[in-house]
């Protein structure tokens, strides 16, 4: 189901506050998924560029939201690219250090825990082999494009899967596997992220997104895995966005 915001019978004003909360919310959720974060008090301040910044950590929360403007205005023309996937990275680390550059080192996909515990989930592709894995994830995400043999979402989810499992950047590589969701679902038409923080729903079941991962990525070496467990979460957070939205409408019908 697309996102039908005129027959659902949303004012221009109401939309905009939806927009704006959801940049908040999806700033703040995915860089704080990652361990980024900042004052609360000044969340909007730094969203919404009304304060000088304080700190790397409030320029890439900044960057985000550009990052997610740029898809907001471009996302139907904006191609799925190594080009664009490095421009998401450089934007929303806020062209700090590596930003928008492919490690050069090895790099295991840590799970970190609130109580500041951390263990190796997952261990990446080595740095040398990436380039050719990066380059057949978006040919085989092209190709599907063009022949259309599995369904928009389905494909996104997957393809953030092989993304979240190459691993291609130092840091940075879950922020931009979420800007990845938004890239995709806005050029099928399902543009529900703009108003609803498809980004806070995944930290609010963030246990089971990385358990929904870690079954997935099982056997991705050898092509053996099962991706559905990680695709079935991506589209439960979907269905949560569009019900959310409507469940707005109602309330303030």
């Amino acid at each position: 189901m697309r996102l039908a915001i005129r027959d659902l019978g949303r004012t221009d004003e109401e939309l905009l506050l939806l927009r704006q909360r959801a940049l908040v919310e999806s700033t703040i959720s995915s860089n704080r998924i990652e361990g980024v974060t900042i004052d609360h008090s000044r969340a909007e301040a730094v969203v919404f560029g009304s304060m000088p910044l304080y700190d790397s950590n409030e320029r890439e929360v900044c960057g985000y939201v550009q990052a997610l403007k740029l898809i907001a205005e471009k996302g139907v023309t904006l191609q799925m690219s190594e080009e664009t996937i490095l421009q998401l990275h450089s934007i929303s680390r806020a062209t700090i250090g590596d930003a928008g550059q492919y490690r050069t080192n090895e790099s295991d996909i840590i799970e970190k825990y609130a109580d500041g515990r951390e263990r190796v989930r997952f261990k990446a592709v080595a740095a040398d082999d990436t380039q050719t894995f990066m380059r057949k994830l978006i040919e085989a995400w092209r190709q599907n494009e063009q022949q259309g043999r599995i369904h928009p979402l389905i494909a996104a989810a997957a393809m953030n899967l092989d993304f979240l499992c190459i691993h291609r950047f130092r840091d940075g590589n879950g922020r931009v596997s979420r800007l990845l969701l938004q890239l995709p679902f806005s050029r099928a038409g399902y543009v529900v992220g703009r108003y609803v923080s498809l980004e806070r729903l995944i930290e609010a079941h963030k246990e089971r997104y990385y358990e929904t991962l870690e079954q997935s990525s099982q056997g991705w070496y050898e092509g053996k895995h099962d991706p559905w467990p990680y695709i079935n979460f991506i589209l439960s957070i979907l269905k949560s966005a569009y019900r959310e939205f409507e469940e707005a409408g109602s309330n303030s019908a």
